[in-house]
């Protein structure tokens, strides 16, 4: 396995219709701000635990989900198509490229790596 094999990271992904609700919501439940937020788009918190993304109007899939990070985006693309999942293309956003993988019982991952 070369390093565009391996997951750098993971964190669940929760999509939201009002983000800046959800945001606040997150806030007062996990007791501290986001490290990250773009707009409507996506916030972020990174605990020491790890990282919980809430996905605004940059939704890549409209279930919860899980992200993982890594070095590249294609790799993990043909690995996942090979084992014959269902695979998206790869897209790129402002900050970063990713692809959608559909699982057998229809859980969604979501790899990037940054742009």
């Amino acid at each position: 396995m070369d390093q565009d094999d391996k997951a750098l990271s993971l964190a669940p992904v929760v999509p939201c219709a009002d983000l800046g609700a959800a945001v606040e919501a997150w806030s007062a439940l996990l007791g501290t701000t986001p490290t990250f937020v773009d707009g409507d788009r996506w916030a972020q918190f990174d605990l020491p635990s790890g990282r919980l993304a809430l996905a605004g109007t940059d939704q890549a899939t409209a279930a919860p989900s899980v992200m993982v990070k890594v070095a590249g985006v294609e790799h993990a693309r043909e690995r996942a198509a090979a084992l014959g999942l269902t695979v998206g293309e790869i897209e790129e956003g402002p900050h970063e490229r990713r692809c959608v993988v559909r699982g057998p019982s229809g859980w969604d991952v979501v790899f990037y790596s940054p742009a």
